[in-house]
């Protein structure tokens, strides 16, 4: 009887020893497998083909000079940027246009996400007057992009949803990033 217990006993410790091996072993699979699943999901978001890097101003090309129709390109190899941009591509003369002031421009607006003209002064062959640069009815990211511009001024301006047209509107899809080619044709 004795001999029938210890077999019993033994026969339970073996399958309970067996029993936590195995899960041990699961859990080591699984272990393993989410160490070996962690660099394939790291290596999927690392595209190489989707943008990474937030654009700077000097990655938009602009083409043409001061009072013509300029062409525009937008790189495909970053992300739009978060803050206002803005460079003078050509400097102008006279001083710089402040709060209040009027600035007659040209200007040239491509949007980001189709990369399209979407309005366009020059082709119009009309100016447009800016009257009360800083609190001119238009979106803030010109009456902060344009403070400083002097007469003769060519400026690219590169502005986030925030600052353009947020949720869409005149003709602006919703969170759209604007690239704005300005000339500064007089200021008073």
């Amino acid at each position: 009887m004795q001999t029938r217990a210890r077999l019993v006993a033994a026969t339970f410790l073996s399958l309970s020893v067996l029993a936590t091996s195995a899960c041990g072993d699961d859990g080591e699979e699984k272990a393993a497998d989410s160490s070996s699943a962690a660099p394939t999901d790291s290596s999927d978001s690392s595209d190489s083909s989707a943008p990474t890097a937030e654009c700077t101003v000097d990655d938009i090309q602009v083409e043409g000079d001061f009072g013509s129709t300029p062409s525009v390109t937008i790189p495909d190899d970053c992300t739009p940027p978060a803050t206002l941009l803005s460079k003078d591509l050509v400097t102008g003369t006279g001083p710089a246009a402040e709060a209040g002031a009027t600035v007659e421009t040209n200007y040239h607006l491509v949007t980001w996400s189709d990369k399209q003209v979407l309005d366009s002064s020059f082709e119009r062959g009309e100016t447009f007057p800016l009257e009360n640069l800083g609190n001119a009815p238009v979106i803030d990211g010109w009456n902060q992009g344009l403070l400083g511009i002097q007469q003769g001024t060519r400026r690219l301006l590169v502005i986030p949803p925030d600052l353009g047209y947020g949720e869409g509107g005149n003709g602006v899809a919703p969170d759209e990033t604007l690239v704005f080619v300005v000339d500064a044709v007089s200021i008073s």
